[in-house]
């Protein structure tokens, strides 16, 4: 799978060693930066991998910050982008399966490097559960993208 990853300067450290694990686990990466602790904007950065996502460049991506949050608010600003702040194995797990995230946020500041490690893995082996309300979700998500109201959104019908 083809992968970008992004950290500003609190989560240059663990960006180098999530990159690390997802070649060790035969992953195409694509590092976008931050290569250096020098302060720098997240914006910039998630901005830039969360284009490359959005236009198919990259299959999905990681992005990495003091918290995730900041990174996470880029991300999800741009359309056909789902990002989630993941800080276990459960969230990683559900964020795949019912959101269909297609872009990992990681909190350099709160998570070990064990705890990064399964919450990667998690995050990379889950597929989404396709059909039923998950993906009504998921299409009301992108109904919300093109400017439409979720609630008048027409689907066929889904066993739930």
């Amino acid at each position: 799978m083809k992968i970008v990853v992004a950290a500003d300067h609190r989560g240059h450290a663990t960006k180098e060693k999530v990159a690390a694990l997802l070649m060790e686990l035969n992953h195409q990466v694509i590092d976008v930066g931050t290569n250096s602790s020098r302060s720098c904007d997240y914006p910039d950065l998630g901005y830039q991998a969360a284009r490359a996502v959005a236009d198919g460049t990259a299959e999905r991506g990681i992005m990495v910050c003091g918290t995730g949050i900041g990174m996470s608010i880029v991300a999800n600003k741009i359309k056909g982008v789902r990002a989630a702040i993941c800080n276990d194995e459960v969230s990683a797990q559900i964020s795949r399966r019912h959101n269909d995230a297609n872009v990992l946020c990681l909190a350099a500041d709160v998570l070990g490097d064990d705890m990064i490690r399964q919450i990667v893995q998690t995050w990379l082996t889950t597929d989404f559960e396709a059909g039923g309300r998950h993906s009504r979700r998921v299409e009301k998500i992108r109904c919300i993208e093109r400017g439409e109201d979720p609630s008048t959104c027409k689907f066929p019908a889904t066993r739930d």
